[in-house]
């Protein structure tokens, strides 16, 4: 089947996401005119309305509503692909948690491409509830994710630590919480209130602790912070906490630390022209891993 003209789609799919000529015209860099005349094709190439024209303004036909949505999916796909060829031997593109980010990843990204001129790596640290990417629509070459390895079959992926929970305090409350930890607010870093019930329950620890009051926050970061300043007690990530124990900003109260069974995993899509580079960062990454625990630290699985 012979196609209409690109350009001609491509003025259309942005007169109909931006409901207007001139708009569209500006974005596209061309006279509203043009646009006019790209419309004009196409409604003569399909034969039948892809706009109603009501004076300046225009408003999509049913028929130009659908051919417009499976052009913009159409034209991302295109763009993604151009991306991939573009930046595949210079630049890796990385989505990160905000948290893994600021414990551990900012710095040693810094040290990687200071030593590598390529692959140059850009990081996208977001807030995600359940670690996920979408690597069909999400910018992204690779990703550091939490989970169990299993994140979808067009994906593989390498390990690079665990993860494992442990109460984190002011230094300053240290002796107060082991004395009575019911006495002190728990600080709570995901609204599901899951990373305590999970220490609590493979300990055997404080069985009556109620773990229903609290502060509440969206990550283990916040957590951390609060935690620092003596708002309360919160659950941490061992490794991701070790630098600011280490340096006397938060202390742990208690031996024990959970292994979740999640891990935290580099994810990119399958046959991707980038792997070479990702082979490179893994093991940038997993050679630089927090791994001396504090001292009498027991880990359970």
């Amino acid at each position: 089947m012979v196609l209409p003209p690109l350009y001609a789609l491509r003025a259309f799919e942005a007169a109909e996401r931006f409901g207007s000529f001139s708009k569209a015209a500006a974005y596209l860099n061309l006279s509203p005119s043009a646009i006019s005349h790209h419309i004009c094709t196409l409604e003569d190439w399909f034969e039948c309305k892809l706009f109603i024209r009501k004076g300046p303004k225009v408003e999509s036909t049913n028929v130009g509503k659908v051919l417009a949505e499976q052009l913009a999916e159409g034209f991302r796909c295109i763009e993604h692909a151009c991306n991939i060829l573009q930046s595949n031997s210079r630049e890796l593109r990385l989505k990160a948690p905000s948290t893994l980010t600021m414990r551990w990843l900012l710095e040693v990204l810094k040290s990687f491409n200071e030593l590598y001129s390529t692959p140059k790596v850009g990081i996208t640290s977001v807030w995600m509830d359940v670690d996920t990417v979408d690597f069909s629509n999400e910018p992204y070459d690779c990703a550091i994710l939490l989970g169990h390895g299993q994140f979808g079959p067009e994906t593989d992926c390498l390990a690079l630590f665990d993860e494992f929970l442990i109460p984190i305090c002011s230094p300053k409350l240290t002796h107060q919480v082991l004395s009575n930890i019911a006495e002190f607010e728990l600080i709570h870093p995901s609204p599901d209130r899951r990373d305590w019930r999970r220490w609590l329950k493979k300990t055997g620890h404080h069985s009556d602790l109620n773990i229903s009051y609290g502060k509440v926050f969206d990550t283990l970061e916040q957590g951390n912070l609060a935690a620092m300043s003596g708002h309360g007690v919160s659950i941490g990530d061992l490794l991701l906490s070790l630098e600011s124990i280490n340096s006397g900003l938060l202390d742990i109260p208690y031996r024990e630390a959970v292994a979740t069974g999640d891990s935290y995993y580099l994810v990119w899509p399958k046959n991707s022209l980038c792997k070479d580079n990702i082979e490179v960062l893994h093991h940038w990454l997993k050679d630089r891993i927090p791994s001396e625990l504090p001292k009498g630290v027991k880990i359970l699985r």
